[in-house]
């Protein structure tokens, strides 16, 4: 009884990978991890956090695609055990797919795209974070789909790792 248990919830768990986002978004990019793909861990989400992917999709990614052209995702969803095995924050907006980090080619284009999005749309967090080891940059954006909830352009900062 136990294994029919686990394979119906399996079951529940399977996501169309292929779905769209929005026009230039998919789900399996918006989930792809290869760390969980090293360490053998499922990055599933569940059908609430691909509703907030939707949403960070079409209110930030796309239009920031757009605009600018290109956008690569480094982390959307992250899974509980996955966001741990990254180092993630404990109440981290990617464990609800609220969070999606960006690669950045250079820090010039970090800051053209941090100031598209910072003075263009809405958003809850934008960081512009920075390696100072290897000089590596991205930004951290996330967006919350409840009215009132959001931000709007509040908390937005330059931040610089070790």
């Amino acid at each position: 009884m136990k294994n029919k248990e686990m394979k119906n919830e399996r079951e529940q768990t399977r996501v169309n990978l292929e779905e769209q986002l929005s026009p230039h978004f998919t789900l399996r990019e918006m989930i792809a991890s290869g760390k969980a793909i090293r360490l053998g861990i499922e990055n599933v989400p569940t059908p609430e956090a691909v509703v907030n992917l939707r949403a960070l999709c079409q209110n930030v990614l796309e239009p920031l695609r757009r605009h600018m052209g290109c956008v690569r995702v480094t982390s959307g969803y992250r899974s509980d055990i996955l966001n741990g095995a990254v180092g993630g924050a404990k109440h981290s907006q990617h464990l609800r797919g609220e969070a999606a980090d960006l690669h950045c080619s250079s820090l010039d284009q970090a800051r053209r795209w941090y100031g598209f999005i910072r003075d263009n749309l809405e958003f809850d967090q934008l960081l512009l974070e920075r390696r100072l080891g290897n000089g590596c940059c991205w930004l951290h954006v996330s967006y919350v789909r409840q009215p009132g909830h959001r931000q709007n352009r509040k908390d937005s900062r330059f931040v610089t790792a070790k």
